[in-house]
């Protein structure tokens, strides 16, 4: 995808926007958001648009950072606004629609917080044409409750347009692998906590620091289930990296580590329980 591709997309997303002065941005820092958030600022421009960043102890650490990373290339100032969705007897409970309490959080926290501090005119985040065709998306519920924009949905950008566009537009984040929030790692119906989104965090970054960039790990009490990559196994079991895997797990509070040998699964608690068997 060239430049002259990449502008036609900005001439469309401006269309879309025609009638706003100032735009925020729910962003994460992942392929999806930044992406938004770039074309945003070349449609109005950089002064015009504002990215939004929800902190919560379901963003990791390095996730925070590397969002605030994104957005200072782009030229866009970020404001944060601490999310309680931890508060919420709905979110903790943790049935498969989690996600709608943790958006309906975010986007009520912006709409209290940012728009008159701010003079936003809307909001907008990253749902691509994919997602929105994904019955694991319960988040978009409550987007649409709160009136956010879906730019990149109503653009009819998939996910890898997504990632062309991001590339073509020099974003460092255009081959970011997903990072869903930390709170999808624990199965539904199990509590969400502060406790073991810390745990999970901590592993996470352990196995990080060893060179494994696409991950998960799922908190199943006292066993922590790896999901890697299928090409990632071998060397996750072979010594001396599988001593070093058991003992970053182990230092993070489980009792036990275990690598799915199914590899990384997207969706792999809330799609079984969404999907709908057609006849």
């Amino acid at each position: 995808m060239d430049g002259a591709e990449v502008d036609e997309v900005v001439a469309r997303l401006a269309g879309l926007l025609t009638g706003i002065d100032r735009l925020a941005v729910a962003f994460s820092g992942g392929v999806d958001s930044s992406l938004l958030l770039a074309l945003s600022a070349r449609a109005l421009g950089p002064g015009r648009v504002l990215a939004v960043l929800g902190v919560s102890p379901s963003l990791p650490a390095a996730e925070r950072s590397a969002a605030h990373e994104v957005a200072r290339g782009i030229g866009v100032p970020v404001v944060e606004v601490v999310t309680h969705e931890g508060d919420r007897p709905d979110y903790r409970r943790n049935g498969p629609d989690r996600c709608y309490h943790c958006k309906d959080e975010l986007f009520t926290r912006i709409g209290d917080e940012v728009l008159d501090a701010h003079r936003v005119d809307a909001v907008a985040y990253g749902e691509n044409a994919d997602d929105a065709l994904r019955p694991d998306r319960p988040g978009s519920r409550a987007a649409a409750a709160h009136r956010v924009l879906r730019p990149l949905t109503d653009l009819g950008l998939r996910k890898d347009d997504v990632r062309r566009l991001a590339r073509a537009c020099g974003l460092p984040s255009a081959d970011k692998p997903a990072a869903p929030c930390l709170a999808s790692r624990v199965p539904h119906f199990s509590e969400v906590t502060p406790a073991k989104l810390a745990q999970i965090e901590q592993a996470e970054a352990a196995l990080r620091r060893m060179g494994f960039a696409d991950l998960r790990v799922r908190h199943h009490g006292e066993i922590a289930r790896i999901e890697l990559p299928v090409a990632d196994l071998p060397r996750a079991v072979t010594p001396p990296l599988r001593e070093a895997v058991h003992e970053a797990v182990l230092a993070a509070g489980f009792r036990f580590a275990a690598v799915d040998v199914a590899g990384i699964q997207s969706g792999a608690f809330t799609l079984p329980l969404v999907q709908v068997t057609r006849a």
